[in-house]
C-alpha cells in the first residue's frame, strides 16, 4: 500500500519487482497479496496493464490502525495510552508546550 499511495498508479509487475528486491517475495505471492487486496477493496485495478491504485486513502488506514491499537492495547482509552506513553519519555520543555498546544486546540 505504501508503495501505492507515494506513486499513485503502478503496474502489479513493477509493483512485484519492488517488492522482490525489498522483502525477497517471489511474483506469485505479491501477486497473490495485491488479488486479496482488490477483493477487500483496498486496490483497484486498471486494465489494460493491470494497473493497481489505491482505494483507501492512507490517512484513512492511519485512523482505523490507530484505534484498532488503542482499543487492543488500552481498551479504547486514549488517556490511558497518552499516561503510558508519556510516563516513560523524557520530554523537552518545548515537546510539553507543543503537547498542551495540540490539547487546546482541540478542547470543546
Amino acid at each position: 500500500m505504501e508503495l501505492l499511495w507515494s506513486n499513485k498508479v503502478l503496474a502489479a509487475k513493477d509493483i512485484s519487482k519492488i517488492i522482490k528486491e525489498y522483502i525477497g517475495w517471489e511474483k506469485n505471492t505479491t501477486y497473490t497479496v495485491i488479488k486479496r487486496l482488490i477483493d477487500k477493496g483496498a486496490i483497484i485495478r486498471e486494465d489494460p496493464g493491470f494497473l493497481c491504485k489505491a482505494a483507501i486513502p492512507k490517512r484513512t488506514i492511519q485512523i482505523i490502525e490507530t484505534q484498532a491499537l488503542l482499543n487492543k492495547l488500552y481498551n479504547g482509552s486514549l488517556s490511558n495510552f497518552l499516561t503510558e506513553y508519556i510516563g516513560n519519555q523524557t520530554l523537552s520543555t518545548s515537546e510539553v508546550l507543543e503537547l498542551e498546544r495540540i490539547i487546546n486546540e482541540y478542547k470543546l
